[in-house]
């Protein structure tokens, strides 16, 4: 059985890539042309993020347009650590992609933290497509993010055990 995740985390799960991210300005951020890592903080669009990919989700609103990311080496309190297109189709209502966004970030959690969940002091926080963003934008993407409510992590939390 999972634990309950806490009020903070479950209240952002509801976030997702929506219709509006169309011209919302941001773009890609600026990453080491060797490393691929992000090397200075900047608001950039979520079509972006890569696993790997740091920032605060403290900072996100409801509706995800653009996000904070953050090198990996200065203080953030999230990661991204998996990352699937959900199959093509008419959009299978916000519950159903809910439900399967939990289930993903859920099996994919212990293989980046080297924890079971169930363990972990960490949480997770699943981002995937609304409605409209599904119909308009063909958004598919589903993102997972792992997240320290305490913030203040540097480096990468890929193998954290904690």
């Amino acid at each position: 059985m999972r634990r309950t995740r806490s009020t903070i985390v479950t209240a952002l799960a509801v976030l997702a890539t929506a219709g509006l991210l169309g011209g919302c300005g941001a773009g890609e951020p600026e990453r080491d042309a060797d490393t691929g890592e992000i090397v200075d903080a900047s608001d950039s669009d979520v079509f972006t993020l890569r696993v790997g990919d740091c920032l605060d989700s403290a900072a996100l609103g409801d509706v995800v347009e653009t996000v904070p990311v953050i090198p990996c080496e200065e203080p953030h309190d999230s990661e991204v650590y998996a990352f699937k297109d959900l199959p093509a189709g008419d959009y299978p209502g916000e519950d159903e992609v809910s439900g399967l966004a939990d289930e993903y970030c859920y099996g994919e959690f212990e293989g980046f933290v080297r924890m079971a969940y169930e363990d972990s002091a960490l949480e997770y926080l699943p981002m995937y497509p609304l409605q409209d963003g599904w119909e308009r934008l063909e958004d598919r993407e589903l993102l997972c993010l792992v997240v320290d409510l305490d913030g203040g992590v540097t480096g990468s939390l890929k193998g954290a055990a904690r």
